[in-house]
């Protein structure tokens, strides 16, 4: 063989290994359950189609939950993924529960790459006499149409076996299966008897609510659909033939697909004034109640780290609101955070409380509940400091701030707050504790760990100003005189700092913070590690230690937890925090830091 020809038939052979090599590494890196760490297979959930544009709430996860288990396996700890595997399997069989179908057998060889889950109407017949009546759709995407209608087959015939009665009904050249409803029966008013001729009608049953049923669909060789009603699934037919009908034609829905930075494995999309009408809180008929909403929707886009869960959020303003464009003013934690000790299992940091309070109270002004939620904090403050937070304390805090809940045993929890001194904190310092005395309040010096701290106390068998002139070898007895004219509150200049604490002992912690501070600990630091570095500050919560005392605070956190137990089970710390955004939509991210994943 001639040298050049040589040459020629190695270069084939190598460039013939390397595009082998190439095809086989993207194989596996594309199987890998790792490569879910750069999203999902799709640019947005393609179920889509089937959802109204003004529905509610959407809900989608855009990769196969084997995936997702995998993904799980491959991460966790060696010691953890038994408990993990044995979870999950858990979680497969409640959802077939009394069912008689089994997942690994009936639903997983057909299962394919999205599953979507839709309130798309408050009251799918608009008609105020029936009741309000709630459309819901789930649409699972398959990858093997025939195993899927099988799951379907076998799933009627064992509906049927238990009694129920089927319709069937052919739509537009779909088939579409549904259980006979039963009338609901009013619990306070006797069901009326049936009669026992089986060829009459049964009496007229009075309801108090509109009866449901279930319906399914099989659409092309994609998806398998599911509804509470005929109608829903009716309408997500018509949704597809008339594409302007539909979720995708949305702009507000675009632009939140287009405000992601990657790939998602999950989507969330809430049309808020829709959201607010299924609730009971506003009426799709009054503009008024649209006129007051700064934001229309909110998109969450679910992605994957090797701790835990990321979920970018962009929150759309609603038409004729102006959201102009920000950028983050921090470049790292403030410095506020210092004075914060470790242990708080609550804390929210940032700059210019002033402003950001502006946005959050603008922001719920148009939905009761979540306005609740939000000033339920901040009317406990105003009730143990008898202080108009907002007007009093926000109105001038310009520069870094951070607040902080700490625990007490079988007590109500103290609070730590944290606000940098500027030209117009150190007026209003002043003003507070003028303001402090005309509501009957003694305001008096006592020392702290070598430090002077004013306290607010209601005055009682022993005057704080006859005890604080007691030398500084009576300070244990000047406390005990303090703590008996019952402190409402304390403040002391640290530095650059005013610390403002609910209690003598919550001061304390907070002046000897420096040596074990919040910052520097290694949970907080692992809560902010996956989040951009820029951004306006971070809402931190420690859920292991702020668990207990949330859900005292917010009793239906115990019904979301029942849910989805295992995942609450796992859950270290959530971490929230602002990035600014662009003209007409706000960005945050947030992180749920997993214990599952902690040793990876």
């Amino acid at each position: 063989m001639k040298l050049r020809s040589f040459f020629s038939v190695l270069v084939a052979s190598v460039l013939v290994l390397l595009l082998v090599g190439a095809s086989g590494f993207y194989w596996l890196t594309a199987r890998s359950p790792l490569a879910l760490l750069r999203g999902g297979s799709t640019d947005g959930p393609a179920a889509a189609m089937f959802v109204p544009k003004q529905a509610p709430a959407v809900v989608s996860l855009l990769v196969n939950p084997e995936r997702l288990e995998a993904f799980r396996q491959v991460i966790a700890a060696p010691g953890a993924r038994r408990q993990s595997r044995a979870e999950v399997e858990q979680l497969k069989q409640s959802l077939l529960a009394n069912t008689g179908l089994d997942y690994k057998q009936d639903v997983e060889p057909w299962l394919g790459d999205e599953i979507t889950l839709a309130l798309t109407s408050p009251d799918v017949d608009r008609d105020a006499q029936t009741g309000q009546q709630p459309g819901y759709l789930l649409a699972i995407a398959t990858q093997n149409p025939e195993r899927s209608r099988e799951f379907l087959q076998l799933f009627w015939q064992k509906r049927v076996a238990a009694g129920t009665k089927l319709m069937f009904e052919q739509y537009k050249g779909v088939k579409l299966i549904s259980s006979q409803p039963e009338p609901a029966v009013d619990p306070q008013k006797p069901e009326t008897k049936r009669k026992k001729n089986k060829q009459q009608e049964p009496d007229a049953v009075l309801t108090a609510e509109p009866a449901t049923t279930l319906a399914t669909a099989v659409v092309g060789d994609r998806f398998v659909l599911f509804a509470n009603q005929p109608k829903v699934l009716r309408d997500a037919i018509n949704n597809v033939q008339a594409a302007e009908l539909g979720l995708g034609s949305s702009p507000a829905y675009q632009q939140a697909l287009q405000s992601f930075k990657q790939r998602q494995i999950g989507l969330v999309f809430l049309n808020l004034p829709q959201l607010a009408v299924w609730s009971g809180q506003g009426s799709a008929a009054d503009p008024s109640t649209k006129a007051t909403n700064l934001y229309e929707s909110i998109a969450i886009g679910l992605g994957l780290s090797r701790k835990g869960l990321l979920a970018e959020t962009a929150f759309l303003a609603a038409p004729g609101q102006t959201l102009p464009a920000a950028t983050p003013a921090l470049s790292k934690p403030t410095g506020a955070l210092a004075y914060i000790p470790a242990s708080s299992p609550v804390v929210a940091a940032g700059t210019d409380l002033e402003q950001f309070w502006t946005q959050v109270s603008d922001g719920i002004s148009g939905y009761e509940t979540l306005a609740q939620l939000i000033n339920q904090p901040l009317n406990n403050l105003r009730n143990a400091w008898q202080l108009d937070l907002p007007q009093d304390i926000f109105s001038w805090v310009k520069g870094e701030y951070a607040v902080a809940l700490l625990p007490r045993p079988e007590q109500q929890p103290d609070w730590v707050f944290v606000t940098e001194r500027t030209e117009a904190a150190t007026t209003a310092i002043a003003n507070l504790d003028t303001l402090a005395k005309d509501k009957g309040f003694s305001v008096g010096p006592l020392t702290l760990a070598d430090r002077p701290v004013s306290a607010w106390t209601k005055l009682g068998s022993t005057p704080l100003k006859a005890a604080s002139k007691t030398t500084t070898e009576d300070n244990s007895a000047l406390l005990a005189n303090v703590i008996a004219a019952e402190v409402e509150g304390v403040h002391a200049t640290v530095g650059n700092y005013e610390i403002f604490a609910t209690s003598v002992a919550a001061m304390e912690q907070a002046l000897q913070a420096t040596k074990n501070s919040l910052v520097d600990s290694p949970g907080f630091k692992a809560a902010i590690a996956a989040l951009p570095k820029d951004n306006d500050g971070y809402l931190y919560l420690d859920w292991a230690n702020s668990r207990s005392i949330l859900e005292q605070q917010l009793p239906f956190l115990r019904l979301v937890e029942l849910a989805s137990q295992p995942f609450w089970n796992q859950l270290r710390s959530l971490t929230v925090t602002s990035l600014g955004g662009e003209s007409g939509v706000r960005r945050s991210e947030v992180f749920l830091n997993l214990s599952a994943t902690d040793k990876a």
